[in-house]
């Protein structure tokens, strides 16, 4: 588990289903281009030593961007795990698999805003939890996934 987001005092015990979806190599290509490109013109502009300090700052914020984007799913015997968001699955029913139209959809205009979401742009499917927790205000999960039907059916298990 070792995110450090989530909580270093809590053992949510064995992981019954583990993703982890970071940004294409597409990505983090298009960020290096535009880097290179304000590189190119500030050695153009000021030369050597700047451009090498900027550059090395920019891989830093690309390596920051890559970690920040990371999406950690996990689901354990008693826990759905998503990001920085834990929640017991006895607050967690009624588990929807989204394909890309229906997930568009769901980000879109069928958005509710109280929704926690763990979406990344680059993944078209999902699923859509809903919380029956009185004490949360929060209506459903919406959470990007390559592995939808594995990750519904693994929520979907009785035993929790």
């Amino acid at each position: 588990m070792n995110k450090s987001a989530r909580h270093k005092d809590k053992s949510y015990g064995v992981a019954l289903f583990h993703e982890s979806m970071r940004a294409p190599i597409w990505v983090i290509a298009f960020l290096f281009f535009l880097m290179g490109s304000l590189s190119l013109a500030v050695w153009a502009a000021v030369g050597n030593l700047p451009t090498l300090l900027l550059s090395l700052i920019e891989l830093l914020i690309i390596a920051s961007y890559v970690r920040a984007t990371t999406l950690e799913i996990t689901v354990t015997k008693g826990w759905f795990l998503v990001g920085p968001a834990a929640i017991e699955r006895a607050f967690v029913h009624r588990f929807e698999i989204l394909d890309a139209p229906t997930m568009r959809r769901a980000r879109g205009v069928e958005l509710d805003p109280a929704a926690y979401l763990a979406i990344r742009y680059w993944v078209p499917t999902g699923i859509k939890a809903a919380i029956r927790d009185p004490k949360d205000p929060t209506p459903y999960w919406l959470v990007s996934s390559k592995r939808a039907d594995e990750l519904a059916k693994i929520l979907n298990l009785a035993e929790h």
